[in-house]
């Protein structure tokens, strides 16, 4: 546990001391590109914000495209500043495009924090676990094990409603699925919400209800 302490803490250090270099670094390129004051400061919080943006959105995994592009620009601009503080750029005469660059950089970073931000997200079920429902169909045909001779006459199924085999995998993501309707609506979860919830066909949807 303490070893495992330790490394988290060596972690945390490294990572706040790159920070502050980083924060520094774009703080210096925006004062010498001319934003004095305040706004020198709120630059380089302007380009971690947008880098964590995009980060996120590619730990989600939606529209990691996005996500991606985004991410590169925030980087991009973060490791700009820190190579071009190395003594490679003249902090008292920096170029015109630099300036045009840092002047127009509050423009792409709301732009880019507002599409990560309002972009719809995909749906899926809620604790995360995804069933192919092409495949679950598939399983309908695969052969089944006779059953044996019942003691008593049991009801014949109705024709135009055959029985459905359903795995017993959906079978129990769906008993989480109704657990967790209960619990947050004080109701049992019906035949059509369980549906939509799992992405399934009516006939498979009712034989899942039949057995919660």
């Amino acid at each position: 546990m303490r070893a495992h302490l330790a490394r988290v803490d060596a972690v945390l250090v490294q990572a706040l001391i790159a920070a502050a270099l980083s924060f520094a670094h774009l703080h210096d390129i925006a004062l010498a590109a001319g934003q004095d004051g305040w706004k020198a400061w709120a630059y380089p919080i302007s380009v971690d914000l947008l880098l964590v943006a995009a980060w996120r959105r590619l730990r989600s995994g939606d529209a990691k495209a996005a996500g991606w592009c985004w991410f590169v620009i925030a980087l991009a601009a973060s490791l700009g500043a820190n190579v071009a503080t190395a003594g490679l750029l003249d902090m008292n005469e920096v170029p015109a495009w630099l300036r045009i660059l840092v002047a127009g950089w509050p423009a792409v970073a709301f732009l880019g924090g507002t599409l990560l931000a309002h972009s719809a997200p995909s749906t899926a079920p809620d604790n995360g676990t995804e069933f192919d429902v092409d495949a679950v169909e598939g399983q309908e045909d695969a052969p089944e094990l006779a059953p044996e001779p019942p003691t008593q006459p049991a009801l014949e199924a109705s024709p135009e409603r055959p029985t459905v085999p359903v795995p017993t995998a959906l079978v129990d993501h769906a008993r989480k699925v109704a657990a967790e309707h209960h619990t947050r609506t004080g109701k049992p979860i019906d035949t059509p919400t369980l549906r939509a919830r799992l992405g399934v066909p009516a006939p498979m949807a009712e034989a899942i209800a039949a057995q919660l």
